[in-house]
């Protein structure tokens, strides 16, 4: 098997950091690897996988529990073996936090944009409600106003719902008049989101992952745990980007957005290590029934299709 320096280095250079957030890199393994392979594993072949990556025992007991505290995960005692899964309300987070992740790049835009207006809550709502829009991609127009060209409805309802402001709330849908490149739009643009702040971030991802997608093209018979290990820290650092990213119409960005090309380098690595990957999590990962069943359909359709 061939394994490669610089994904050597790139695993070295994670676990090298402090504090390593235990619970933030399980979420990305069951998010990318194990929620479309049934959403259940054993805690020990858990605890194995995550063990080369710098997570020792106790870290990852202490963030499976914090996971299970906080309505993620849900543990089932077969003898001595804890198996844990997706909660019913985790599969949904998980959902809604990864399908960004491997969706379409840029949407077609109609020119409609998205406003919710929260004048009539009081300020410390208001905070709350802005805080969990902009998590969303909303942007703060002005005082009050909060705006989205390209919203995921069924998530902002939801989050309007779980915080009982649904009523409270006021939710417009705008169309635009004129160009949609215009250069107030653009200028407006980028006073609601922070784009050169985020372009920056971008332009890091690119310089870590281009030179291991150049080695990656000239490899041959990859091994597969260094495959996991790559496809892991390559969604993880390409998750927490989107998080921060609020996914606007590719015509309202810069001509040389950063965040197209990360997203082309992101899909072109994960199409060459999958299978490798996918191989080593057969090998390694079990369920109260045997093996990670294998992965659902709807897998394959990631990234436009592996």
């Amino acid at each position: 098997m061939t394994k490669l320096r610089c994904i050597e280095e790139l695993v070295e250079e994670f676990k090298a950091q402090r504090p390593i957030r235990g619970g933030s890199l399980i979420i990305t393994i069951y998010g990318d690897a194990i929620s479309p392979r049934g959403g259940t594993v054993w805690l020990g072949s858990l605890i194995r996988l995550l063990e080369p990556l710098g997570l020792n025992q106790r870290l990852v007991r202490t963030s499976i529990f914090r996971l299970t505290k906080e309505g993620w995960l849900t543990s089932n005692q077969v003898g001595r073996r804890s198996y844990y899964s997706l909660t019913d309300t985790g599969r949904r987070r998980f959902e809604s936090a990864f399908k960004r992740i491997y969706a379409e790049l840029y949407p077609e835009w109609d020119g409609k944009w998205d406003m919710i207006l929260t004048t009539q809550l009081d300020n410390e709502l208001r905070k709350v409600v802005k805080k969990e829009l902009e998590w969303q991609g909303f942007g703060n127009v002005s005082q009050g106003v909060m705006a989205h060209p390209m919203a995921d409805m069924q998530e902002v309802n939801n989050t309007l719902q779980e915080l009982c402001v649904t009523s409270d709330v006021i939710h417009m849908e705008s169309k635009l008049v004129g160009s949609q490149t215009s250069m107030p739009l653009k200028e407006m643009v980028h006073e609601c989101w922070n784009l050169q702040e985020l372009s920056d971030s971008y332009q890091t991802f690119l310089d870590q992952f281009r030179p291991i997608l150049r080695a990656l093209e000239t490899a041959s018979n990859l091994d597969p745990e260094q495959c996991f290990q790559l496809r892991t820290l390559l969604i993880h650092h390409y998750r927490r980007l989107l998080l921060r990213d609020p996914l606007l119409p590719e015509k309202l960005l810069p001509a040389d957005w950063a965040g197209t090309s990360a997203r082309v380098l992101c899909r072109n690595i994960y199409r060459l290590i999958q299978p490798a990957a996918e191989q080593h999590l057969s090998a390694t990962q079990e369920t109260a029934d045997g093996p990670l069943p294998e992965p659902a359909p709807r897998f394959y359709r990631r990234f436009g299709g592996l």
